[in-house]
């Protein structure tokens, strides 16, 4: 049981965590008045550890799942 809750809600709560980040992001170039140019700049260089640990789950679910190249 409880195996099978922790395969469900780590997920879940990653993606929310993940989802609040970006809200985090958003609020910080809505306060410090960033403007389109620096909100996307914050977007890209913040988000870019959030990419990066999605990438890292993709690859290991292929990986795992024997996807691999």
């Amino acid at each position: 049981m409880q195996q099978t809750f922790e395969t469900w809600i780590t997920p879940i709560m990653i993606g929310g965590l993940i989802l609040f980040m970006g809200f985090i992001i958003w609020d910080l170039a809505k306060k410090s008045n960033a403007g389109r140019f620096g909100t996307l700049m914050l977007f890209v260089v913040l988000g870019a550890g959030i990419l990066g640990y999605v990438f890292k789950v993709v690859i290991t679910w292929a990986l795992e799942n024997g996807g691999g190249v």
